[in-house]
């Protein structure tokens, strides 16, 4: 995909630049933000059509407040820890649309910024409703879209208003561009050097990443729960690991097509073994297809690890989405840190590495890796769709 046409050189000058950032962000019970990373995230842009003598006007949904007004879930809270993260004043509008946005809109001066009142408090938003997206859109002369993570829903904000822009007056903002950037690089590598790495619970939620996997790359590993479905469709005895018995017949058609596309399916052959769900020592390291009754595998065993991590070694693009195994109990993360930490050394020897998906970023970020991959997506599900080969009409939406 050539992003070019999408990042813009935009004179912002004395604009009102319609920015939808994703401010869907962690609060405590007093409303304090306890995460600002997607605040942070946005903040280049920001910035930048400050610095150009524009007047950023933000607009982002928080929670799921259904159409309906909650206090709690207003972005009104939000304030003083975009101040703190842009480093310039910012003025609340009550509203997100009509003439109390308005005038929060009109006497905002230059090097100043607009926080629009939360987007779902409207049902129209999430309807992609085309009369609410162009009140939207009567508040910008640019329009920026920067939420990569709700690139995936046709909502108001994020595909409908860009229809109410020219060509030249909406792109991709900072963030969203780097997300779609190197998403794509990581896709349109060479097939035979690229690796992906696919963990987590079920195979049912990722079965439209591994299919396009299959089909992109020389190398899937798999991980997590999911590693079970395809060990009890291969006929091995599991215990009381967690299984979908719904999907053996598909773990059998990915088998068998990765085999007809040369595609290498790493599948764990060995696990730690332990007869309950909790951070108690393994009872010893078992062979993935002949677990006892009444243990389960919670992670990787080493053989497992060795496998995946020779793989990686070679590699020169990674993608990473889910973990090995329960990385949140620290008798079970080897698997996980294992991986990050080929990950890291496959990166520092100048392969492309793409993280994305709360977990896989949440170990990255435990073992201390951060700033030692190449990328790490803000974008979970809009990400898992991308690499599903799906389009997202947040992005086709300014094609």
């Amino acid at each position: 995909m050539n992003t070019q046409k999408y990042m813009k050189s935009f004179d912002f000058t004395g604009k009102k630049v319609l920015i939808r950032v994703d401010f869907n962000v962690p609060q405590n019970e007093n409303l304090t933000v306890t995460d600002n990373t997607r605040i942070a995230a946005a903040a280049p842009t920001i910035k930048k059509v400050i610095e150009s003598g524009g007047i950023p006007v933000l607009m982002s949904h928080l929670g799921r407040p259904d159409g309906k007004r909650v206090p709690k879930l207003s972005l009104n809270a939000l304030v003083g820890e975009v101040e703190k993260v842009v480093g310039a004043s910012v003025h609340f509008a009550e509203d997100c649309i009509g003439e109390a946005a308005a005038k929060v809109v009109a006497q905002a001066k230059p090097g100043e910024v607009v926080l629009l009142e939360n987007l779902r408090y409207y049902k129209e938003e999430t309807n992609g409703d085309t009369g609410f997206a162009k009140s939207l859109a009567a508040l910008g002369d640019v329009y920026l879209n920067d939420a990569f993570g709700t690139a995936h829903r046709a909502h108001a904000s994020t595909a409908i208003i860009a229809q109410y822009f020219s060509q030249e007056n909406k792109g991709f903002g900072n963030l969203m561009n780097a997300e779609v950037e190197s998403i794509s690089k990581a896709l349109g590598s060479d097939r035979g050097s690229t690796v992906a790495i696919i963990g987590g619970a079920k195979v049912s939620s990722k079965i439209g990443v591994i299919n396009n996997m299959i089909d992109n790359v020389g190398t899937v590993i798999i991980g997590g729960g999911m590693g079970f479905t395809f060990v009890k469709a291969l006929g091995g005895a599991i215990g009381t690991s967690l299984v979908e018995n719904d999907k053996l017949d598909l773990a059998k058609e990915l088998i068998a097509k990765a085999e007809a596309k040369k595609c290498n399916l790493l599948i764990p052959v060995d696990t730690l073994i332990t007869k309950e769900f909790a951070d108690t020592p393994p009872e010893r390291v078992c062979p993935i297809g002949a677990i006892p009754e009444g243990y389960m595998g919670l992670d990787n065993g080493p053989q497992s690890i060795s496998k995946a991590v020779e793989a990686l070694a070679s590699s020169k693009t990674i993608i990473w989405n889910g973990p090995m195994g329960v990385f949140e109990f620290e008798n079970y993360a080897g698997g996980t840190k294992a991986v990050a930490q080929a990950v890291a050394e496959a990166t520092a020897n100048g392969a492309f590495s793409l993280i994305g998906g709360g977990d896989s970023v949440a170990a990255v970020n435990k073992f201390g890796y951060t700033d030692k991959v190449s990328y790490i997506s803000t974008g979970g599900g809009a990400m898992l769709e991308f690499l599903e080969g799906k389009t997202l009409p947040g992005v086709a939406a300014l094609g």
